[in-house]
C-alpha cells in the first residue's frame, strides 16, 4: 500500500512539473505587428493621371516616395507635374497623412496640406493639396488628391497607382 501511495505521489509531482513548464504564449503569433507606416513606406513606380477642368492633362509613369513620419503616419514626395519648362510644377511634399489598417488594407487620409516649393525660376510658389487619400492593398498603392498651385484658376485632380 505504501508503494502505491508513493508511486501516486511521484506521478502527481511529475504531472505538476510538466504542466507548470508548458507555456501557452510562446508562439510567433504573439509577436508585435510592424507599424503601419513601416509597412507602407517605400518607393512606388506607376501611372499618374492629372485632370484639369474635367480634361486629362497628363497620363505618365512617375515615382512617388512614401516616408515614415511616425508609426501611424507618412509623408509623400510627389514628383514634378506638367509639360516641362515654365509649365512644370516642381516636386513637393504632402506631410502628416494619418494611417489606419483594416485586415490587409492600409488607408490614409488628410483633409488639407499647404506648403511652398521652388518653381523653375527659383521663386517660392504656394500650393495646397486637399482630399488626400492613400489606399494600400496587395502591394499596390493608390494616392489621390486635389492640387491648387500658385494662382492657377483650376484645381488639378491627381490619381497615382503604383507598386513597390
Amino acid at each position: 500500500m505504501m508503494k502505491i501511495k508513493s508511486f501516486m505521489m511521484m506521478t502527481m509531482a511529475a504531472m505538476a512539473f510538466v504542466c507548470g513548464m508548458s507555456s501557452c504564449s510562446s508562439s510567433d503569433d504573439d509577436a508585435p505587428e510592424t507599424p503601419v507606416a513601416d509597412q507602407l513606406a517605400g518607393t512606388y513606380a506607376g501611372n499618374e493621371i492629372v485632370i484639369v477642368d474635367n480634361e486629362e492633362s497628363s497620363n505618365e509613369t512617375k515615382t512617388y516616395v512614401l516616408t515614415k513620419a511616425t508609426d501611424t503616419s507618412i509623408d509623400i514626395t510627389v514628383p514634378e507635374l506638367g509639360m516641362g519648362g515654365m509649365m512644370t510644377i516642381p516636386s513637393f511634399p504632402i506631410k502628416g497623412i494619418t494611417l489606419s489598417k483594416s485586415g490587409n488594407t492600409i488607408m490614409g487620409k488628410l483633409a488639407s496640406y499647404s506648403g511652398t516649393t521652388k518653381n523653375a525660376k527659383g521663386e517660392d510658389k504656394a500650393y495646397t493639396v486637399s482630399d488626400v487619400t492613400v489606399v494600400y492593398s496587395d502591394k499596390t498603392v493608390v494616392v489621390t488628391f486635389s492640387l491648387k498651385y500658385g494662382n492657377m484658376p483650376f484645381a488639378m485632380a491627381t490619381t497615382f497607382t503604383g507598386n513597390k
